[in-house]
């Protein structure tokens, strides 16, 4: 059951940042689909929603997604379709439902840091900075990994390059929550493999991502990669899937996705 004391809209990111910080249990709320997953008390729930953090604009060099960007308008967005293989629209479109993904915003998903998310293992594939309005801007995967003290996140700026890239994810049912995902990008034969819901947040693999960048292609050098890979992370078991199985079909999502990057049946 989730109780909220009070609601605040403010018109500035100084203000939301103040109140936020009033009190321990003042909480930023994003799209709100999630809320209902646990029980909380919320002394304040702060709405961005007049702060003006839903675009998604692209320069020469970068695509910046501020943070009340909706899982829809990233399916949408011609400018993410026509960018890194459409790897952000197509990690979301799967996911439950139209109205479900016309909530669900970017910047409450990675500041959560959600296991589950699809997204955040995209995104982990590409080259993102996470911008905090006090905390400055961080490396996706740095802030991934590091605690940082309350703070609001307004928007991820990523680096446009040529890269080829990759999204699969297996699910129990077509709405259901994955049960493993896998992002790849290839970019002048540097990899990148990320593997999320293992059941745990989205992990780069970077040893196998080093083989597979440092040697040439074929049977044996893909197949040793996804070993790779799937022997430095880690993997549990929940009601969805057990470690075992995920393990498992680690190693034929990564070789699918390498195969057909680089264009091999």
């Amino acid at each position: 059951m989730i109780t909220i004391k009070d609601y605040a809209i403010p018109t500035n990111l100084d203000e939301a940042y103040e109140i936020l910080q009033n009190r321990r249990n003042n909480v930023v709320l994003g799209g709100c689909s999630f809320l209902r997953m646990g029980s909380k008390n919320i002394n304040t729930a702060i709405d961005l929603s007049k702060l003006h953090l839903d675009f998604i604009n692209e320069t020469d060099n970068t695509i910046e997604i501020g943070a009340m960007t909706t899982f829809r308008t990233l399916e949408t967005s011609p400018i993410l379709q026509n960018n890194f293989s459409g790897i952000l629209s197509k990690c979301v479109k799967d996911i439950v439902g139209v109205q479900f993904r016309n909530n669900v915003t970017l910047g409450a998903t990675v500041y959560s840091k959600y296991g589950f998310s699809d997204l955040i293992s995209a995104l982990l594939a590409l080259d993102v900075k996470v911008c905090l309005h006090r905390g400055g801007i961080v490396p996706l995967d740095t802030f991934l990994e590091n605690k940082y003290e309350k703070d609001i996140l307004t928007k991820i700026i990523i680096s446009k390059d040529s890269s080829k890239c990759y999204f699969t994810s297996m699910r129990n049912s077509h709405s259901d929550y994955a049960i493993l995902n896998v992002a790849l990008s290839n970019e002048d034969s540097k990899w990148k493999i990320v593997v999320g819901a293992r059941p745990m947040k989205a992990q780069i693999a970077n040893r196998a991502s080093l083989y597979l960048s440092q040697n040439e292609l074929n049977d044996y050098t893909i197949e040793y990669a996804c070993e790779l890979a799937c022997e430095e992370l880690v993997f549990g078991s929940n009601l969805r899937a057990s470690k075992e199985y995920r393990k498992e079909i680690c190693k034929v999502l990564i070789e699918r996705g390498i195969r057909e990057v680089i264009g091999w049946k």
